[in-house]
């Protein structure tokens, strides 16, 4: 005679499993406990798997939802008393739903948080709901959040930021606040070319410090006051050509030294 016998109830198919529990409750490890902690996990597996189903298009496959609905099941035989006095099915529906949460909050974060801090975002989580449903219009602070929580304010702030990298959004989404129909992406910041010249100007400086004071004054007056080469030979008295042979031999003397250095 099986151990496991299934009886058809108005909403499930849950076996019945009340006597086989009872016994297995009272095996020590070994063989037979495992034989029969196989046989009631293959009775009840239905039950896990119409749970994981539940959550199909939530972003894991369902293949993988009804391994940890499975893993959930195995977790409540083993806990499940039955000198409780209540059914198996009013402990293991919590125990399987929460081991498929539990997946979810560890596997669908875009940012991987550590299992520290998404510990801390749940209970500051729980806090926020808790100090809204008193009624005050303001979000709770921080020093309150921590009081609720005997948390420390270091690691409520955690939490919080802890919140806002559970999901990312978008760049198509609109912008918050926006009163046209601005995505992220449009917010997005360009490179600035300036901070290419920034870099260029300071891998120069050790380079045009070895340059005699002359040559230094000639490249000075035409890059970083913009003057002609007209102007700068005429305030130094020399011939516009020879200011001309100044600046190219000046510059390749610089590019010399900036790429030996470089290298």
């Amino acid at each position: 005679m099986d151990t496991v016998t299934r009886k058809h109830r108005p909403h499930d198919d849950a076996p019945r499993t009340a006597a086989a529990f009872a016994r297995f409750s009272h095996l020590p490890d070994g063989p037979e406990r495992d034989a029969l902690r196989d046989e009631l996990v293959r009775a009840w597996l239905p039950m896990a798997d119409r749970i994981a189903g539940r959550y199909r298009g939530k972003g894991e496959p369902v293949e993988d939802l009804r391994q940890v609905a499975a893993l959930g099941l195995v977790k409540a035989v083993d806990g499940y008393d039955p000198d409780r006095g209540h059914a198996f099915e009013s402990y293991a529906v919590p125990t399987v739903t929460g081991e498929i949460k539990r997946h979810f909050r560890d596997h669908m974060w875009a940012l991987h948080v550590p299992r520290r801090v998404q510990e801390l975002r749940n209970r500051v989580r729980v806090a926020l709901q808790d100090l809204s449903a008193t009624g005050a219009e303001r979000r709770p602070g921080i020093a309150e959040i921590a009081a609720h929580t005997q948390l420390s304010e270091e690691d409520v702030r955690a939490g919080l930021e802890a919140l806002d990298s559970y999901a990312a959004l978008s760049l198509d989404a609109e912008s918050p606040g926006e009163d046209a129909a601005v995505t992220l992406a449009d917010l997005l910041g360009e490179w600035d070319a300036g901070f290419d010249l920034v870099v260029d100007r300071e891998a120069v400086k050790p380079a045009l410090r070895t340059l005699p004071e002359r040559e230094r004054t000639i490249l000075y007056l035409r890059f970083f006051r913009g003057m002609t080469q007209s102007r700068i030979a005429e305030q130094l008295g020399v011939s516009q050509m020879h200011v001309s042979r100044l600046i190219s031999n000046s510059c390749a003397t610089v590019r010399k030294k900036v790429l030996a250095d470089a290298a």
